[in-house]
């Protein structure tokens, strides 16, 4: 990580509203529709990750630039060994993803859809500026796959040899990884919201306009 102060990164970034939180919460689906009503700009950074890997360095960032041969190598390993590849691998992408930032927000509000832990939105962000969209990360997996934009993994995930235990593996590390984020996230200051079973678009979308005051309690 490149040494900045808070306060400066802070100031480069005051354009930027973090929509983050854990996966399968709603962070893509609120991004969008916050950006259609408002006519702002969605920086996705899982849809940014194939361009960063193109400028990035083995020597620097070695977890996106680990090949697999096909899914039966990607899936055969461990929950432990899954997991932090998959905190390694957001990690090395968040200079790429800082620098980005900086950049498209000089003249404009960008919402970004992101993977944020509560200790980074401390150094990067206010409070003001940030939700956290969670959902209880018991089986992640299928709602995952069944989502149409990710289609490319849920056929990756099925050409496994055991889709079962791929499966399996999957869910076990975004389980133990995302338990732990959903406490640090309802125990802090942040505001945030739980994805339900009853849970819309609307109406989640209305909350987060109201907390980064892009609309007023009256004006709705």
């Amino acid at each position: 990580m490149m040494i900045f102060q808070d306060n400066v990164i802070k100031e480069y970034l005051k354009n930027v509203y973090f929509i983050t939180g854990t996966p399968c919460g709603g962070k893509t689906t609120i991004s969008r529709e916050l950006a259609r009503r408002h006519n702002l700009f969605v920086y996705d950074i899982d849809e940014q990750f194939p361009n960063h890997q193109k400028i990035s360095s083995p020597a620097f960032q070695p977890s996106m630039n680990k090949v697999f041969q096909d899914a039966d190598s990607f899936f055969g390993r461990t929950v432990e060994e899954y997991k932090k590849w998959l905190i390694d691998n957001t990690r090395e992408q968040l200079d790429f993803v800082l620098l980005d930032l900086i950049r498209f927000s000089q003249n404009r509000i960008v919402l970004c859809d992101c993977h944020l832990t509560v200790k980074e939105a401390e150094k990067f962000t206010e409070a003001s500026r940030i939700v956290f969209l969670i959902k209880e990360p018991s089986n992640l997996m299928e709602d995952y796959c069944n989502r149409p934009d990710h289609q490319e993994f849920n056929d990756f995930i099925n050409s496994a040899s055991d889709t079962a235990k791929a499966k399996a593996v999957c869910n076990a590390a975004l389980k133990n990884l995302n338990e732990k984020r959903c406490k640090d996230i309802k125990d802090s200051n942040y505001y945030w919201i739980e994805r339900t079973c009853s849970s819309t678009i609307r109406e989640t979308a209305e909350k987060v306009e109201r907390h980064f005051g892009f609309v007023t309690n009256d004006s709705i």
